[in-house]
This record gives structure tokens, sequence and C-alpha cells, in this order.
């Protein structure tokens, strides 16, 4: 175990010739992003856990005050009914949602549920939802349509068999949610299983943790900015758990091999051993979700101003809400809770007061030595000068002869 890390200093009251004597030149201190990027403990992020724990709870109180009183967007697939869609093109130039509103409900008497208008230029269409129509009521609203605003299909011209329509059973969407809780249930079973072999199940435990928070919090922006949920944005959901599980396990594999007969030593904690695998690792988290949001980006850009696509559009949603969240609760949320998780250890408490102990002893005797070096040098000094002062002769006036001199 390497014993280089930030905010260590060997203890040694040594110089570089090993006598004691020679005052070492103190070190040029490095920039924080030097720290940051070559990992020797810019951050403090595990001490600083509390605070993290603070923003972790609100975050989770905010999107499931959401869910609970705002709900979901839900797609027509978990719902059920009919889908109208047309061109936003029409005979008598663009066609605007208020004008499809206006037409199905001269159509049926009602608005529909709702309307919205599905990507931009010559690829935009609108989306009308509403609930199970009969084929003749769906006929209807089409041919009111087509008479008030004319939808110019792909073939240039305008006519009827530009509206399309269907019909979906909440059975469907039913279906759909009971196998993705299903596959995500095995899926966190065999995460804690894995995680509990390969680590510890305390390690397993943080990690689930962590993924449970990712879930969560995806599911709650949803809930709070109105995306529309959909079946891609539960295969979108599912998709980003393994991004946040990978992230966490490189993280703690860095803990493992930082922590490795750590008990037998007095070098550092484990909290900071864990704070100085975070740092080491920082920066390849962060590259990680850069390089892996920029596909996501481009897929959200081409989904929704290119191809106009809703599939696309939500399945590329979920993945960049999820994988801020999960590069982000890996690094200050799994990591610090793993280091609670240990410290309920006695062993482990015990080393952090060895470890404390031993900084306190150093401490102490690094006071005393220069204690005495300045007793010494003050002491030197005072002998020198006394030294001195004993070496110069007295200094005795010169007497004029009282007589004259013989000749």
């Amino acid at each position: 175990m390497s014993d280089e890390t930030a905010g260590v200093t060997s203890d040694s009251p040594e110089g570089p010739n090993g006598s004691g004597s020679t005052a070492a030149k103190p070190a040029k201190k490095e920039s924080f992003f030097h720290r940051l990027y070559v990992g020797t403990g810019a951050v403090d992020i595990v001490g600083s856990r509390k605070r993290w724990y603070m923003f972790f709870a609100l975050l989770l109180l905010v999107c499931i005050g959401s869910m609970v009183f705002r709900g979901f967007n839900v797609g027509i697939e978990f719902e059920g009914g009919t889908q109208i869609q047309l061109p936003a093109h029409g005979s008598h130039g663009q066609i605007t949602q208020d004008q499809v509103i206006k037409s199905f409900n001269t159509a049926l008497g009602e608005a529909p549920a709702e309307t919205q208008t599905v990507g931009t230029g010559n690829a935009a269409t609108i989306q009308t939802r509403s609930e199970t129509l009969t084929a003749d009521q769906v006929a209807k609203v089409k041919k009111q349509i087509f008479e008030d605003l004319g939808p110019i299909g792909s073939n240039g011209k305008s006519s009827e068999q530009a509206i399309s329509d269907s019909a979906v059973s909440a059975s469907w969407g039913d279906e759909i949610s009971r196998q993705a809780l299903i596959a995500l249930g095995v899926f966190l079973v065999a995460v804690v299983i894995f995680l509990a072999i390969y680590f510890d199940t305390r390690m397993a435990f943080a990690a689930l943790i962590s993924l449970l928070h990712d879930i969560v919090v995806t599911a709650g922006v949803y809930s709070l900015v109105g995306f529309e949920v959909t079946p891609a944005t539960v295969i979108g959901l599912l998709t980003i758990l393994g991004f946040s599980l990978y992230d966490t396990v490189v993280v703690f594999d860095k803990v493992r091999e930082n922590t490795r007969g750590l008990l037998g030593l007095s070098r550092r904690t484990y909290a900071e051993a864990a704070n100085l695998a975070l740092n080491q690792t920082l920066m390849r988290s962060f590259n990680t979700a850069f390089i892996a949001l920029l596909p996501i980006l481009g897929l959200l850009i081409v989904g929704y101003i290119l191809l106009g696509s809703g599939t696309l559009q939500d399945l590329a949603l979920v993945q960049l809400t999820g994988t801020l969240v999960g590069v982000l609760s890996s690094v200050a949320l799994a990591t610090p809770l793993l280091v609670d998780f240990k410290m309920r250890d006695p062993q482990y408490r015990q080393q952090a007061e060895r470890v404390a102990a031993r900084r306190a002893k150093a401490a102490k005797r690094e006071a005393e030595d220069e204690f005495d070096e300045d007793q010494l040098a003050a002491e030197l000094r005072k002998e020198k000068a006394m030294a001195a002062a004993a070496g110069v002769p007295a200094r005795h006036p010169k007497q004029r002869p009282s007589g004259k001199k013989k000749r």
C-alpha cells in the first residue's frame, strides 16, 4: 500500500542525511487542479459526508414529494386510449395545436386529453390523445381534421390518409410495468450477491442504496419536469443502472486496494484511505461520464430535432438524467456510506484511535524537538558571546614618565 497521500507527511525527525539536524526544505505547494488531476487528495469528500447526506436527503425528499403530489405524465401505453397523429403542414399553411383541438371538439363535442407537437421543421407532427374511441368516432375526427386543415402527407398531397390513428390497451402498459419491476428486482438481487462475493456485504449494501437512490431521483426528475413516461423510459431506466454500478465497482475496487492490511497499520484511517481512493478515481469517473454523455446528447438531438421521434427522445432523456445522477451518487454517496458502515466495526474504530495517538505523539515529539533546538541555539549564542568577551585583553591607559630623560 502506497504511503503517499495528501495531508499525510512523514513524522520522522531526521533530515535528508539522517542526522536530524538539517531542516528539510519546504515542498512546493501544488495547485488544486494539479492535485485533482493526479488524484492526491484535492477534494475531501468523505470528510464532508454529512453535508453530502443532507444534499441527497433533500434531493430525495423533493423527488418523492413530486411523485406523490404531482404524479407522472404517463403515456398512452400505460393509460390506454386512442392516439391520432397528423403532419403539422396543411393545405392552408402551418397547423397549430389549437386548430387540431378545435377540429376534435367540433367532431366529438369534447377536447382531447392531450395534444402536443413532436419534432421540428418538415418532420413536425401533431399528436392528440384521448380516451378509447370507437371506429366511428375515429373516422369522424379524421374527416373533420381533413376538412378543416387538409394535412399534407409524405407524397406532398393533402389527403385523409395522412392522418393516422392507433389504439392501445391499458393492459399492455400494465404488462410492461410488471415485467420491468421483475427485471429490476432480479437485477438488484444479483448485484447484492455479486458484490457480497467479490467485495463484502457492507460494500454490497452501500452500492444497493446508491442504486435505489438513482432510481428514485431519475423518476422524480421525470415527475418534476413533466417528461412523458413511455416504455422507452422504462428501458432507459434499466439501462442506466448498469452504468451507475460500473462506476461504483471501480471506486470500491480502489478502496479495497488502498485498505488492504489497514488494520495492522497506523499510517492512516479507513476514511482517509477511502477518500484517497475517491480522488484517485475521480477524474476517471468524470471522464467516463463525459464520454458516455456525448452519444446520449447526440441521440437526443437527432431524435428530437432531426427525426422528431418521441421514442428516441424519451430514451435519451432518461439516460441523460440517470448518467448524471449515477456518477454523482457513486462518488459522493456510495463510498461515504461504506465508510460509515465500516466504522461501526470496533476493529476499525480502534485502528483510527491508534492513528490519532500516533499522530499526537509525533506532534508532541516535533514540538519538543523545536523547543530544544531553539533553546540550544540561544545557549550557543550566549556561550559564544561570553567566550568572545573573555578573549579580549583589558585596555589600560598609558602613563607618562614623571621625570626628565637623562642625556
